[in-house]
């Protein structure tokens, strides 16, 4: 059984346990991920980060490995919707699947939600890879290398809980200006 992500051991341990980090260059440094761009698409970034956070709640077993693998799949996939190929490169892991298909439909949602508030689709594909890439990087620095590491969910529990638990099915995740 896991510890829950809330244990204040866990917790304790995690801030004293930090492996020296395993990539010195960005992932994906061909993808530009700026505070300007995440400040414009906050809306995106907050509707899949909760979508990932709930379906990693949802799914039993699910660990940062699954998330990573997730992550790294929607990259490959928005990689080359830029090229103007779709392949989609689904995960074969069914956990990474399970979060691969939440946030894809979270991506086909808000953008109807965008198009039906403003008439228009702001959001790109280009922008959707990068807030990937973005939450692919944290995944990165707050991952232990563990393989039942759950850092990644609790970092995303933390910044997103309230969100993700006040949100529900039949509300919008779409925040307009």
């Amino acid at each position: 059984m896991s510890c829950p992500l809330d244990c204040e051991y866990l917790a304790e341990a995690r801030r004293h346990h930090r492996p020296s980090p395993q990539v010195t260059e960005p992932l994906h440094p061909e993808v530009k991920v700026t505070e300007r761009l995440l400040a414009e698409h906050e809306a995106l970034l907050v509707a899949i980060s909760t979508t990932i956070l709930r379906a990693s709640l949802a799914t039993p077993g699910v660990v940062d490995l699954d998330v990573r693998n997730a992550l790294d799949s929607l990259t490959r996939t928005y990689q080359t919707l830029q090229s103007g190929v779709y392949y989609e490169s689904r995960p074969a892991n069914p956990l990474a699947a399970t979060i691969y298909s939440a946030v894809q439909q979270t991506a086909v949602q808000f953008r109807a939600e965008e198009q039906r508030h403003l008439g228009i689709t702001r959001t790109l594909d280009a922008h959707v890879l990068a807030i990937l890439v973005f939450l692919r990087r944290v995944e990165l620095e707050t991952n232990n290398g563990r393989p039942r590491c759950r850092a990644f969910i609790g970092w995303l529990q933390g910044a997103y809980a309230n969100l993700a638990a006040a949100e529900s099915p039949e509300r919008s995740s779409l925040i307009l200006p």
